[in-house]
């Protein structure tokens, strides 16, 4: 126990050294401001009252490049407090485990998952085990375990399947809110996006309150191919770095998005919201590929609205939720929060070298920035 307590310590201040907890400049402080909408005061999913954030970030040796990212949707007991949710599939070229039973329900009970492909299974394992050993939960007997990938596998080792169950259990009880970490941390580890290191990344709105004052938050891994935009500006083209290019290079990857919100939404609404985070990442340059995995999880925390796990028999539900009329500005906060949370990945994410000496460059900012402003 004492050599994988000190194993995980070393791992996590390696994690520190990889990842950017907003210490250098974002895209919006450097004047790249995208949408019209207000962000909340971090401009991250955890700007949604409740949610909390927690990575676990793996780089040993010369080949292993990969981590575990987690999301709590609220500082209760998740299985024994459900939340409205839904899941909206933009490509289903990938595995999110424990999704058809909140597509069945239009809830769920756990932290939400992020890692590489092959540790899937361990994620599950680390979910089943934080969610038993809970106080109250002695008599759970089953737990939908939600967990999402993409593959890491340019630059890890991904056959080794380097993520425990504990290592999974480690980013849940890392958690934490504000959580400002992008980049090269947590399930973005080892990620590409368009060509450059991907990574996590994450954005929010604040609806102003002649519209509900509500706050839409974004979470995203980023391992995506397609033809760059940053604020409509093609820097993919400009850069002469985009998937096709002579047809050589692959536009296959995937792209898991989380969307959170403290508005009373129900799972219907939640899943319209979710298919117009898949416009956020349009506007991208992103494709949706053959080969990618695009999959959102949106979910509300709303506290009128938790679903509990037993309840009397018969007893009608008490929730409130807002009208298909008022769902419009939400629409538009998902939008404008993806698209700033994928470009947020690529702009904390850094240079790597991986597996077999692959290595990944970083989006060159300065090249960007002198682009955006000959636009301009």
């Amino acid at each position: 126990m004492l050599r994988y307590t000190i194993k995980v310590l070393l791992a996590l201040i390696m994690s520190l050294e990889f990842s950017t907890a907003f210490s250098q400049q974002r895209p919006r402080e450097m004047g790249i401001v995208i949408g019209v909408l207000p962000t909340g005061p971090g401009n991250s999913i955890t700007d949604v009252k409740g949610v909390q954030v927690g990575h676990f970030t793996k780089i040993e040796g010369e080949h292993i490049r990969t981590g575990v990212t987690a999301i709590l949707p609220h500082e209760g007991n998740l299985i024994q407090q459900k939340i409205p949710a839904a899941i909206y599939v933009g490509n289903g070229f990938g595995k999110l485990a424990g999704s058809t039973q909140v597509e069945e329900l239009g809830n769920m009970e756990s932290p939400i998952i992020l890692t590489n492909t092959l540790s899937v299974a361990s994620g599950i394992a680390g979910v089943i085990k934080y969610t038993l050993n809970q106080e109250g939960n002695e008599s759970v007997q089953s737990v939908n375990a939600l967990v999402g990938e993409t593959n890491d596998g340019y630059l890890n080792d991904i056959r080794g399947q380097h993520i425990s169950p504990e290592e999974v259990l480690f980013a849940i009880q890392e958690a934490h809110s504000p959580n400002l970490q992008e980049g090269n941390v947590g399930a973005g580890t080892g990620t590409v996006c368009f060509g450059f290191k991907g990574g996590i990344g994450t954005a929010s709105r604040k609806l102003p309150e002649s519209l509900g004052g509500y706050t839409i938050g974004v979470l995203v891994q980023t391992n995506f191919g397609g033809v760059l935009e940053i604020n409509g500006t093609p820097i993919g083209k400009e850069l002469g770095q985009y998937s096709f290019k002579n047809q050589l290079e692959s536009v296959d990857g995937s792209c898991m998005i989380v969307v959170a919100t403290d508005a009373p939404v129900d799972e219907r609404n939640l899943q319209r919201m979710a298919k117009r985070a898949m416009l956020g990442l349009g506007k991208t340059g992103g494709i949706a590929s053959n080969g990618s995995g695009d999959y959102v999880i949106a979910f509300s925390n709303h506290a009128d609205n938790l679903i509990p796990h037993q309840a009397p028999a018969l007893e009608k539900t008490k929730g409130t939720f807002l009208r298909n009329d008022d769902m419009t500005a939400l629409f538009l906060a998902t939008i404008e929060a993806t698209e700033e949370a994928i470009i947020n990945s690529l702009w904390a994410a850094e240079d790597m070298v991986g597996r077999n000496g692959n290595q990944i460059k970083a989006l060159p900012k300065d090249k960007v920035m002198e682009f955006i402003k000959k636009q301009d």
